[in-house]
């Protein structure tokens, strides 16, 4: 009996914790709601949004995206815990990142928001005022205390060799393709991954062959094309398993990922029978060729060409950071078909056939040439520039065969590449803590493990709590793919929040090394490298922003 009672105490306990948090919510949402109209009253004119005035008055309207991005996480992570009690699995370490995930979110809203290491937006920058409740008071004084941090550091020490501290919240079915791939990651990744960083080494193919046999290339391609037609949530488990071992090898199925969903979304029936049993099985990689120099995310300015000759077409110009350019047999290429436009609607989408490349030829097709561009990570499938004179694209690779529908087959896939950036860098993060927690648990100093001093402690347990908050945001993003709703701005808060917070766990990971963290033999340099990257592609943090505002303001 007295068991029983012990028990009925944790739940009632429990029970409180979720509800003091479920009385948050309510009074963040109303902020977003107040900063949105706030914004809009001062850049919305005649019912329209001002481009120009959207400019000038950036700083509110990317600290708005902010503000909904921490909305929606709190959100999400409040879901994942309501399931997580409705089966009983609820347990002291979970609590303990529920608690301590809402005290220090809601006082970052209170106190300011992180948009980047020097820029914080505070509600007075949005002009608005907060007066917290109760709950949120609560929560706020003593969530992100010392000894909670203090219990979950010790949880977690009890419970390594998990790719996940505290339950994910998945079902069976991915819960098990989770532990296929963190044991792929550990096996065959984890051991080999910094040499080929310090060697700054393509990705072996024979691991590019294990993995099109563990079907990753074919992940959600539909069965009927070869794939296995899995879900999106099955894709970014997949994604942050294998970057959690090492980014390049995570970054792989991205390729892949983004041909799929172009053809997929915007290919004839002919390209689809062609080209998808193909990408699923890898016989044939793709890279994607988009952006060019001095344009980066303004797209609608590219310059490269593409003219009519006979049935096919001639390109012409030049593209930059083309990730696995080298190996590839096929390039989603984005160039401009209609000459009289400078914008984004003469733009096309090719499906351009090329020769895949050695070490002493990486281009050996006829009408392109390319040179490596040197980086600080992310050096698994090195980045290239590339330059075209009169290359030759079949007529039937015009994607969809039609003209003109280049950019707008483009943006179908943008939710996806950016549900999967945002699972890599849940799996960087998740690295980056690993890494970090194993040398301060092995580092001893003054007497003691590193990790037994508060603040080496604190710094593990906000890692842990904010990636279980970017992954509860990533696969809330993924859900609303796989039911077939709109997602850009759910992916883009993922994306957003998840490359801030990979950052963070690698930098203060490398912060816990000392002095050996900045030597190239330590792992945890690579991560740092490599985590560095995920602000960047897929869209910058401002543009993310950006996105995010524009939406928010309809």
């Amino acid at each position: 009996m007295a068991h029983d009672g012990v028990e009925m105490s944790k739940t009632a306990v429990l029970g409180d914790l979720l509800g003091l948090t479920a009385q948050c919510l309510p009074s963040v949402e109303n902020l977003v709601a107040q900063a949105t109209e706030a914004l809009r009253a001062l850049v919305v004119a005649d019912g329209r949004v001002s481009g120009a005035a959207l400019e000038a008055h950036q700083y509110e309207a990317h600290g708005l995206a902010w503000l909904a991005t921490y909305h929606q996480a709190l959100v999400q992570l409040q879901a994942w815990a309501a399931r997580l009690s409705e089966t009983g699995a609820l347990g002291e370490m979970e609590s303990l990142l529920l608690q301590i995930g809402f005290g220090e979110y809601l006082n970052q809203i209170a106190g300011g928001i992180p948009m980047s290491q020097g820029e914080m937006v505070r509600l007075s920058d949005l002009g608005l005022t907060w007066a917290p409740g109760n709950a949120a008071k609560t929560l706020m004084a003593s969530g992100n205390s010392p000894q909670a941090r203090a219990n979950l550091v010790a949880l977690m020490r009890d419970t390594q060799g998990r790719s996940v501290f505290g339950a994910s919240g998945l079902d069976e079915e991915l819960e098990m393709v989770r532990e296929q791939f963190y044991r792929y990651a550990e096996d065959r990744v984890k051991p080999f991954a910094h040499d080929w960083h310090l060697k700054d080494e393509l990705i072996p193919m024979d691991t590019i062959e294990e993995l099109a046999e563990l079907g990753v290339f074919g992940l959600t391609i539909p069965e009927e094309y070869g794939g296995f037609g899995m879900s999106k949530a099955a894709m970014v488990v997949v994604t942050e398993e294998l970057s959690r071992g090492y980014i390049g090898v995570g970054s792989l199925g991205t390729r892949s990922e983004i041909a799929a969903e172009l053809i997929l979304c915007g290919g004839t029936e002919d390209q689809k029978q062609k080209w998808l049993p193909q990408l699923a099985t890898g016989e044939v990689l793709s890279t994607a060729v988009f952006t060019e120099p001095n344009t980066g995310s303004d797209l609608g300015s590219l310059r490269t060409r593409a003219v009519k000759d006979g049935d096919d077409w001639l390109v012409t110009g030049n593209k930059t950071w083309i990730t696995h350019a080298a190996r590839t047999q096929v390039m989603t290429l984005l160039a401009r078909t209609d000459t009289g436009t400078d914008n984004y609607k003469g733009l096309s989408m090719f499906l351009a056939e090329k020769l895949p490349g050695t070490d002493a030829d990486p281009f050996p097709t006829d009408g392109m040439t390319g040179g490596e561009i040197e980086v600080l990570g992310y050096r698994g499938m090195k980045e290239y520039e590339l330059a075209f004179d009169n290359f030759k694209v079949k007529g039937e690779n015009l994607l969809g065969g039609e003209e003109g529908k280049g950019f707008k087959q483009l943006m179908e896939t943008f939710e996806s590449a950016r549900i999967q950036t945002a699972a890599r860098a849940v799996g960087v993060a998740q690295s980056a803590c690993e890494v970090a927690m194993q040398y301060a648990i092995d580092r001893k100093q003054f007497g003691k493990s590193l990790i037994e001093f508060p603040r080496v402690g604190s710094k593990l347990a906000i890692m842990a709590v904010e990636i279980m908050i970017a992954r509860q945001l990533t696969y809330f993003s993924a859900w609303e793919k796989d039911h077939g709703h709109r997602c850009d701005v759910e992916a883009g808060m993922a994306k957003l929040l998840g490359a801030r917070v990979a950052w963070a766990c690698a930098d203060n990971g490398l912060q816990i090394h000392g002095g050996n963290g900045f030597a190239l033999e330590y792992g945890i340099s690579r991560i740092l490298c490599d985590a560095r990257i995920l602000n960047i592609f897929e869209g910058a943090a401002e543009i993310q922003a950006q996105v995010i505002a524009r939406r928010l303001l309809g």
